[in-house]
Order: C-alpha cells, then structure tokens, then sequence
C-alpha cells in the first residue's frame, strides 16, 4: 500500500519536477561584467550603448524571422557602428572562419568533435 502512494505521489509530481522553463520569457543573462574590468564606469557605459543599440536593431528588424532576421540585425547593428565598412568586413571574415571550421569538423562527434574545435580555433 505505501508502495501504491509513493509511485502515485511521484507521478503526479513528475510533470512538475521536469518541467522546463520557457526560454523566451527567461531573463536574459547579462553579457558583461563589469565588476573585473579595468575602468567599470567606462566599461557600463559602453555595455549601455551597445544594449541601445541592440534595441535599436531589434525594433528596426521586428517581423523578420530566420536568416532574414539574422541579416538584418547584422546590418543594423554595423551601421550604427563606428566604422560600418570594418564592421561587415569582420562579420564575413568570422562567417568564413566559421565555416571552416565546420568543414573541417563536419565528421566528428563528442569528444572528437570538440577537440578539432579547438585545433581548428587555434589556427590562424
């Protein structure tokens, strides 16, 4: 019999226990922290600017799902930059950076996956 109500109360806790939360409303994590920066003041400033412009991007860019989305918030982004050329010009040399890596590693699996990762990283 407590055998019958343990395995009911485990049961019944169980869609609790595994439930998952939803992403899109959790917190974002912060991405900086400024506490072990050289100047924090000048360093939360910058932090500033760039959530602004992240949320300038993301309202310019509202109603474009997948890689469109994706683009656009890489435009809007490098054109609020301080030199938009160079901005773009980095975003496709990491793209191919990337890529190659991706070719180089398409292959592996676990471990050996992350090993060439790391291999591929470290080359220049």
């Amino acid at each position: 019999m407590l055998r019958t109500l343990v395995t009911a109360a485990l049961l019944a806790a169980s869609p609790a226990l595994f439930a998952q939360a939803d992403p899109a409303k959790a917190p974002r994590k912060a991405r900086f922290d400024c506490s072990q920066a050289k100047d924090p003041k000048a360093c939360q400033e910058n932090a500033a600017k760039l959530k602004a412009a992240h949320d300038k991007a993301t309202k310019a860019c509202e109603g474009k799902k997948g890689g469109e989305r994706h683009d656009c918030m890489r435009r809007e982004m490098c054109a609020q930059s301080a030199d938009p050329a160079k901005c773009e010009a980095g975003v496709k040399e990491r793209a191919a950076r990337r890529d190659k890596v991706r070719e180089a590693c398409k292959d592996k699996k676990g471990e050996d996956l992350r090993a060439c990762v790391r291999e591929q990283r470290g080359k220049k």
